[in-house]
């Protein structure tokens, strides 16, 4: 596993719930390494760990040991301040439902980052991104006018804006229908693709998974396989076999 210039990685992590013979070890000394412009799916079965993982990497929670860079900085030791200080500037994040505030229109939801922030947006960069993503006709709605594919739309939209080291989805598609499933996944490939946006994706759908660069396939705690370029229904075939 090279970690030569990579925009994220994470050494030997650990993550204990609890103490004595009620502790849960989620996650097993995990090591990994995603580089820029890559898209690394997440894949394993209920209980494997997946989303502890994704939520150490985002900072989002802290391990129990090992060690998670962004950026070339460690994050793991940093406080909160300095953690929300580093999501705001390196990472944004796509939801399975979407959490999109309702009193905003569609562009307001995906320039929220950089309101917080006190940041002004790049015109040329925001009417690229509107049309991108299939929103410039929708800028103006509020999420009560728009279909869940088109909410899903705004907040890949909103992670992008901010053109973040990283974005870390959690399950994207998990809230949409077969057919909406399957715009949103060509979305987030073309974001990868255009935009060279490094993306950490958390999933169950094989679909999703067959669109990675790579998938890391975790079951109790450890990182067990590791794939490139291999259909939907290989991804089923490995899943299997980790149920199994």
């Amino acid at each position: 596993m090279s970690t030569n210039g990579a925009v994220v990685t994470a050494a030997d992590l650990t993550r204990r719930y609890g103490e004595g013979e009620a502790a849960v070890d989620a996650l097993r000394g995990v090591s990994l390494a995603v580089q820029p412009g890559e898209l690394v799916a997440v894949m394993g079965p209920s209980g494997s760990g997946k989303s502890t993982l994704m939520h150490i990497l985002a900072g989002l929670d802290k391990p129990t040991g090992g060690e998670v860079t962004i950026g070339g900085e460690t994050i793991t030791g940093m406080d909160d301040t300095a953690l929300t200080k580093l999501r705001r500037r390196r990472i944004g994040f796509v939801f399975q439902f979407f959490n999109l505030l309702p009193m905003l229109t569609a562009e307001e939801n995906v320039l929220l980052p950089l309101s917080i922030a006190g940041e002004k947006p790049d015109s040329e960069w925001l009417t690229d991104l509107m049309a991108k993503t299939g929103l410039k006709d929708r800028a103006t709605h509020r999420p009560a006018e728009l279909s869940g594919g088109q909410q899903q739309r705004v907040a890949i939209a909103r992670a992008l804006v901010s053109r973040p080291s990283i974005v870390f989805a959690d399950e994207p598609t998990g809230n949409l229908d077969s057919k909406t499933s399957g715009e949103i996944l060509e979305l987030m490939r073309d974001s990868v693709d255009s935009f060279g946006q490094t993306t950490v994706m958390v999933t169950h759908d094989s679909r999703a998974a067959a669109i990675a660069d790579r998938i890391l396939f975790l079951a109790d705690g450890k990182l067990v396989q590791e794939r490139s370029d291999i259909s939907a229904a290989d991804v089923l075939t490995v899943m299997q076999g980790l149920d199994s």
